[in-house]
């Protein structure tokens, strides 16, 4: 009698390093750069682009045994062979060209991204509209397949009410004014807090840095490399990473299908940032305003919504034809009982 045995979900397929590998090295490069995009710009989390392109609980699984074996490193059990064997389960053929592709675009557009979403604010919120709100989907479809009981889906609901409520109050408080020369421990806890985006979607780190108002300060400091700033500000990302990461990999062991839930009610709430048509206080060219209806420009933030939502439709096609062309090519294995 045989049975269908597939790798473990902590163990990712090995490929050997070939010309073959060449495309999905480039496709993770393109992922980390989006993902680097949507954490310089207000409004999208780089967990959002994260889930749009199919990476998000890679990068967790990934993210959390690079934290195992960092522990197991310094605390034992068989330190250095559960070092090596934490570490040979990262997904590095996709952590390191996404991390790449992310730094080329952070150092790159650092420097012109507030120009531009501050000339161009209704068509830049425009297209991250429909994306973020087509985007929406993408956890509602990674939920289980199996029949809930009325009380379980009243409850579903009622996180996801919760969770988009929460988001969509939470936005208003990205409204801080710039702090000229932020001290470097406020720039540690804020960057502990921002990093949420990219294991949280929904949430916006740059939102939380409008908020205390290191967010000019800090695209500033990428653009003119501030070493000082930027090696404080990647210490506060990095503790703040390491813990999140262990909370949502729990979650999603556990409570995967509230999880899942409650990030989709995150997104939607994050919507009431990129709606086109804002009124802004006095002296701000950019960021979270008041709702206003649609006004001079309409035509290009309505068509760039459009945009958006086709953009993440071909890439959720996309990320479905790629895993099913995976799963064609690697077949599960019948083992003897």
């Amino acid at each position: 009698m045989t049975t269908p045995a597939t790798p473990p979900p902590t163990t990712p397929i090995r490929h050997a390093l070939t010309w073959r590998t060449l495309p999905a090295l480039l496709l993770n490069a393109l992922r980390g750069a989006l993902i680097g995009i949507a954490e310089l710009l207000p409004g999208i989390s780089g967990g959002t682009i994260a889930l749009i392109t199919g990476v998000y609980e890679r990068l967790i699984r990934s993210a959390s045994h690079v934290v195992r074996a960092v522990r197991r490193l310094a605390s034992g059990p068989d330190r250095r062979d559960g070092f090596r064997d934490e570490i040979r389960r990262v997904e590095w053929m996709l952590v390191i060209p996404l991390i790449l592709g992310m730094a080329v675009m952070v150092l790159t557009l650092a420097g012109i991204v507030e120009g531009l979403v501050s000339s161009y604010p209704e068509q830049a919120r425009g297209l991250f509209f429909g994306l973020v709100a087509a985007s929406i989907a993408v956890p509602l479809m990674m939920l289980p397949r199996v029949r809930h009981s009325v009380g379980a889906r009243i409850g579903g609901v009622a996180v996801f009410v919760v969770a988009a409520v929460a988001a969509y109050f939470a936005v208003d408080l990205a409204s801080g004014s710039l702090v000229a020369e932020p001290p470097m421990w406020a720039v540690f806890l804020a960057a502990m807090v921002a990093v949420c985006a990219l294991v949280l979607p929904g949430i916006s780190g740059s939102f939380f840095l409008l908020a205390v108002g290191l967010y000019s300060p800090t695209l500033r400091a990428v653009d003119e490399l501030d070493l000082g700033y930027l090696a404080v500000f990647a210490a506060g990302a990095l503790v703040g990473l390491v813990t999140i990461v262990q909370v949502m990999t729990w979650l999603l062991n556990h409570h995967r299908r509230l999880t899942l839930i409650a990030m989709a009610g995150l997104m939607l709430g994050s919507l009431r940032a990129l709606w086109p048509w804002q009124t802004m206080p006095a002296g701000e060219s950019h960021g979270i305003g008041a709702l206003a209806a649609p006004a001079d420009p309409i035509l290009g933030p309505i068509l760039l919504a459009l945009l958006g939502a086709a953009i993440v439709a071909a890439l959720v096609f996309a990320e479905k034809r790629l895993h099913a062309r995976s799963a064609a090519a690697h077949p599960p294995v019948p083992v003897s009982v």
